[in-house]
């Protein structure tokens, strides 16, 4: 496994080796008699056992991709990532946005590609967890959304035949060596696609049916293979973990792994802030949508989030049920029974993980936070959302699920220490 960052590291090996050493762990009649320096409730103390990095359930098998798990598709999907020569400039990867230097996303508040986007980018790591991907879901798998930039006219810029024509030049033995022949592409226009340029729809329109369903077989194996080589990106453990399991373990030692004023977030994380509400288990992330009342970055065109991409996931031609996935019916639970209340959903996007989160500001959907402190400061107060339920048909403030929480400044100060606590390494190749 190779480590793309780390933070802390090292700090408590000592420590962390004690933990199965140490004649107490042996002998559990003796736990009676340790003083631990922070008491937690039993009650207290099951929730943060559920947050341990270590409680991370096994990756979900994607019935839609069959080739997730082959090592072949991992290396071709690893490539694909890096190649920039899959963009309308040749200047633009997936790793352009998504930086193995930068927590596999860009520092940026949003995309930047061969142009500018409206959102932030979001990281590609220990995501398989999730049924929706992107801020408003309007994926339903990870190679679903690997297909979405390649297309977008601001991320990769280019079209679909470009795409199939590079890997028959550049990848035709890798691909054939884990799908069918590659189809025969001399008749097929270099640039055409059914989005893109008035030229690209029209060359892609002049095809057969036959000649676009064979190039778009091809387009969502690119999909496949780069979310088989995402799919084995995974956070590791972090200074928090190794508080909880030693705290758990009844090892004095393993505390030190966080502050008093570390350990005093902790406690307003999992209580009077509220936070553990949304941002629970051990991706820290409920999956789920939300309207917290954060500010759009467009006042005069707001983003709706997931109301508008609910429409998007069940038409999407690479979704479950399409034609492209690998997927009996039975196996699309999420489509089949999506959401489709676009009231309650106005305004709400993704719960996204805390996993190393200190080091990859700015914040939200778009960006339009700074530091980790502004985030909370947002939090307390709770505005009035700008985007919600009513402003979808009349145009006035909608509703946040948040309601103003009281911290002293003292409390703010630790509780953004806290969450630097779950700062850890990205591991690849780690598959749960």
């Amino acid at each position: 496994m190779n480590k793309w960052s780390s933070t802390r590291a090292g700090i408590f090996v000592a420590v962390l080796s004690t933990l199965t050493t140490m004649p107490g762990l042996a002998e559990p009649e003796s736990d009676r008699n340790v003083h631990l320096r922070d008491t937690w409730s039993p009650a207290d103390l099951d929730v943060l056992a559920s947050l341990r990095i270590s409680q991370v359930p096994p990756t979900p098998k994607d019935p839609s991709n069959s080739v997730e798990l082959f090592p072949a598709a991992v290396d071709l999907g690893r490539r694909l990532f890096n190649d920039a020569r899959f963009s309308r400039n040749h200047t633009i990867s997936c790793a352009s946005c998504h930086d193995p230097e930068k927590q596999f996303q860009d520092g940026l508040p949003v995309g930047n590609g061969v142009g500018e986007g409206v959102r932030r980018t979001m990281p590609v790591v220990d995501v398989a967890h999730s049924p929706w991907l992107f801020w408003d879901g309007r994926k339903d798998s990870l190679w679903a959304q690997a297909l979405g930039p390649l297309e977008d006219a601001v991320e990769h810029g280019a079209n679909r035949t470009r795409y199939v024509h590079l890997m028959r030049t550049h990848y035709r033995a890798d691909y054939e060596a884990i799908f069918q022949p590659m189809p025969d592409l001399s008749r097929i226009a270099q640039d055409a696609g059914p989005v893109g340029t008035p030229d690209e729809k029209l060359a892609w329109a002049s095809m057969t049916a036959k000649e676009r369903e064979d190039v778009t077989r091809v387009f969502a194996n690119i999909g496949k293979v780069i979310a088989a080589y995402e799919k084995t990106l995974t956070y590791g453990e972090a200074p928090f973990d190794r508080y909880v399991e030693g705290t758990i373990a009844r090892v004095p030692a393993a505390q030190q792994a966080l502050t008093p004023q570390e350990v005093n977030g902790l406690r307003i994380f999992v209580g009077k802030g509220q936070c553990v509400s949304c941002h629970t288990g051990p991706l820290f992330t409920d999956q789920h949508f939300h309207n917290t009342g954060v500010p759009p970055r467009d006042s005069v065109n707001p983003d709706h989030g997931r109301a508008t991409a609910i429409d998007k996931a069940q038409k999407d031609e690479f979704n479950c049920l399409g034609p492209f996935s690998d997927a009996k019916p039975d196996q699309c639970q999420e489509l089949r029974f999506i959401t489709t209340d676009k009231t309650s959903m106005d305004g709400a996007f993704k719960t996204p993980s805390l996993r190393n989160v200190a080091l990859r500001p700015p914040y939200m959907h778009a960006g339009q936070f700074a530091s980790i402190e502004q985030v909370i400061a947002h939090y307390i107060n709770a505005p009035t959302a700008k985007v919600g339920h009513s402003e979808l048909s009349q145009g006035t403030s909608g509703h946040s699920e948040r309601q103003p929480i009281r911290l002293s400044k003292q409390e703010v100060y630790d509780l953004a220490s806290f969450l630097r606590t779950l700062s850890g390494p990205i591991l690849e190749g780690a598959k749960k």
